[in-house]
């Protein structure tokens, strides 16, 4: 069930959100770190959707801090505090896993984060498979900049490795399998079939 699949992803995002947390909080002058809100399944087998998932409800303005594709500019990305902390943490987990997964789709209000999706690459990470095309992984790697926050962690830039491997691949290339074929594309989780069900009620 998409359903089931939004939650568990979610849900271990926010395991790696919490790890994250643990290692940038101690950091001087780091401040808050992007916390991803936990989403919670519910069984409501008198329902014709039996399915639903309940989570706070943010209230404020909503903002997509990571990149979905190149054509995305977002200056809120860019220039706000909780923006950068997102792409630093997208930088940390991808360093963390040895490039095999990314955590995605990073929107929310202010820190607080929902609705995240994962990449991994074609055969998943330590068992798990992401919602999202491994794709966004490649793109994340051409396209992040780090700031002050990846500074700060100690996290390697990509830009360098990624000139140097391209340098070093580039003879070869001829032999290469063509990477769209390797590509698979998972279906966007299906947004309707979601209950937002206020916290309050």
């Amino acid at each position: 069930s998409v359903v089931i699949q939004e939650c568990y992803v979610q849900n271990t995002a926010r395991e790696y959100a919490k790890l994250y947390a643990a290692e940038a909080e101690p950091l001087e002058g780091f401040g808050e770190v992007p916390e991803i809100i936990p989403i919670f399944l519910i069984h409501r087998p008198a329902n014709n959707i039996p399915y639903a998932t309940v989570e706070e409800e943010l209230v404020g303005e909503f903002v997509k801090y990571s990149v979905k594709d190149g054509k995305e500019v977002n200056f809120l990305r860019r220039d706000s505090e909780a923006g950068q902390k997102c792409c630093t943490f997208q930088h940390w987990v991808y360093e963390k896993t040895n490039g095999n997964l990314l955590v995605t789709d990073l929107q929310g209000v202010g820190m607080k984060l929902t609705d995240v999706g994962i990449a991994t690459l074609a055969k998943g990470y330590k068992g798990f498979k992401g919602n999202c095309s491994f794709s966004f992984i490649e793109q994340f790697r051409a396209l992040h900049q780090c700031n002050e926050y990846c500074e700060m962690l100690g996290l390697k830039s990509l830009r360098t490795t990624h000139q140097k491997q391209r340098k070093a691949t580039s003879t070869k290339s001829k032999n290469l399998p063509n990477s769209s074929a390797v590509k698979k594309m998972v279906p966007k989780k299906a947004r309707e079939h979601r209950d937002f069900i206020s916290s309050e009620h």
